[in-house]
């Protein structure tokens, strides 16, 4: 057999592609003849420091006369796994892996690609192709190779929820209490034909093996990799990254918030403040948002503006004190599932509240835009098919919600809403967080309507967003600002 190794300038982390577009950081080529039927054929090659996770993509020649080469691989120390002929790419990471395959460290040294070769016929010679990836970020971001879903839309999830990895329980088939599989999880998000989930065990990355392994067959529901960060004094979820966050914040002469905040940008993740206005100290440790040094909240993309929880919590008010001080920062919701089998509509049930986020299409990176956009609203009732959306004018200039608008004092301002399947609310439009005289509610009378209002600047600083009441003044649905002479981001 000959082969050789081709080591391209490839810096290891490069920019973020998908697997198969990234250039490969070494390619493995060789022939297989013959001769070498019903034998096992190791194939070394380097793998340098500072790498995290590793992928294969394996082809060969000769599918049309029955040849067949099966795929493993070990690593300086073990056998890291085989997948025989059911696999052409599988990647390994220290957090998770393709099922057939061992996650854990990626260590330096001297790799072997392990090749069986269960057929070839006499005077057959295949030709076989392993490209070689170091740290390929897309396979870091999202455990789907593509696109579940693709058109711009909006797209509806629950991006709180805890499973056996951290405190999820559930009630086993014998009646006992004990932790709650992942696939429980994913199970009751499909049922309720949400688009996407983030599982945010506590402090861990153990979920991701899991995720990365049943994603294929969840192929309608989009696995967002997420894990919520629990300091002392706070909680947050970082949304987009496998890779390990150091959550362990000290008050005096350690890790601050802010390196671990930076950490998260530098991995291409967000992070989103949770349950800020929880209750906190031995009732609900670290629960509240309690940080006594200052905190860069523009390291933030988001508030958990509504948890499911055991009751509705509500953290309106810690937002728009954000917004006030001058971050933009997106509201989302997320039910803080800790049970897969709570029954829908019951406290903390799956999908109760849900986000939903106009993106372009069904991808981790689609969706963490739409976030970062502010294209979102929180659907407290876990609808299929509310809607809300606010558009803002001044003469030919216009934002959407979640955008900008420069405003002049005095200068009249178009206010239009669009609202779906919320027939006998009413609208109601809020300026810097609070009801304003000059915006009265609204009824909305009809299935799919679009209300509007008008509404004139004044000096200075203000946020406009929109919220769906029912007849008894409950919150129905929860809109995210239009930003009227905000900084640029």
């Amino acid at each position: 057999m000959k082969f050789y190794v081709w080591l391209l300038t490839w810096l290891i982390l490069g920019p973020v592609l998908s697997a198969q577009s990234t250039p490969p950081s070494l390619v493995l080529e060789g022939t297989v003849t013959s001769a070498q039927n019903k034998t096992y054929i190791e194939v070394p090659f380097p793998v340098p420091d500072n790498v995290h996770r590793l992928s294969v993509d394996f082809s060969y020649t000769g599918h049309e006369q029955h040849t067949a080469l099966d795929l493993g691989i070990a690593d300086p120390y073990r056998f890291r796994g085989a997948s025989g002929g059911n696999k052409n790419h599988f990647t390994l990471s220290e957090t998770d892996a393709t099922p057939s395959y061992l996650p854990g460290e990626i260590p330096s040294g001297r790799w072997k690609l392990l090749l069986s070769v269960p057929n070839i016929r006499a005077g057959v010679i295949s030709h076989y192709r392993a490209e070689i990836r170091f740290n390929p970020p897309a396979e870091d971001h999202s455990f789907a190779s593509r696109p579940l879903a693709t058109g711009s839309r909006w797209y509806r999830g629950d991006l709180h929820m805890h499973t056996a990895h951290s405190d999820g329980s559930c009630t086993s088939q014998a009646g006992h209490r004990v932790p709650c599989p992942v696939f429980l999880t994913l199970q009751a998000a499909a049922s309720r034909n949400l688009d996407f989930i983030a599982i945010s065990d506590h402090n861990t990355v153990s979920q991701f093996d899991a995720m990365r392994e049943l994603q294929p067959y969840f192929d309608k529901v989009l696995l967002i990799p997420a894990r919520e960060v629990t300091t002392f004094w706070g909680h947050f979820n970082v949304f987009g990254t496998t890779q390990f966050i150091d959550y362990r914040a000290v008050d005096h002469d350690g890790l601050d918030i802010d390196a671990i905040l930076r950490d998260v940008r530098s991995k291409g993740a967000i992070a989103s403040i949770n349950h800020a206005d929880a209750p906190s100290g031995e009732r609900c440790m670290g629960c509240g948002w309690t940080y006594s040094t200052p905190v860069d909240l523009s390291l933030f993309t988001a508030v958990e503006v509504i948890n499911g929880g055991v009751i509705m919590l509500s953290s309106a008010d810690f937002w728009e004190h954000a917004i006030a001080a001058g971050h933009r920062l997106t509201a989302i919701g997320g039910s803080d599932n800790h049970d897969a089998l709570t029954p829908p509509g019951q406290p903390g049930a799956i999908g109760r509240p849900t986000t939903v986020v106009e993106a372009d299409e069904l991808s981790v990176s689609a969706i963490l835009d739409g976030i970062r956009n502010g294209r979102v609203f929180i659907d407290l009732t876990s609808s299929h098919d509310k809607l809300l959306d606010l558009d803002a004018t001044i003469g030919s200039r216009h934002a959407r919600m979640g955008e900008d608008l420069a405003a002049s004092n005095a200068a009249s301002v178009q206010l239009d809403a669009h609202v779906v399947a919320c027939a006998g609310n009413q609208l109601h439009l809020l300026v810097d967080g609070h009801e304003s005289p000059a915006l009265a509610p609204l009824q909305i009378s009809s299935n799919d309507e679009t209300l509007h209002a008008h509404w004139t600047a004044s000096y200075g600083r203000h946020w406009l967003r929109p919220e769906v009441r029912d007849g008894h003044g409950t919150l129905i649905l929860i809109g995210n600002p239009i930003y009227i002479n905000f900084p640029a981001r």
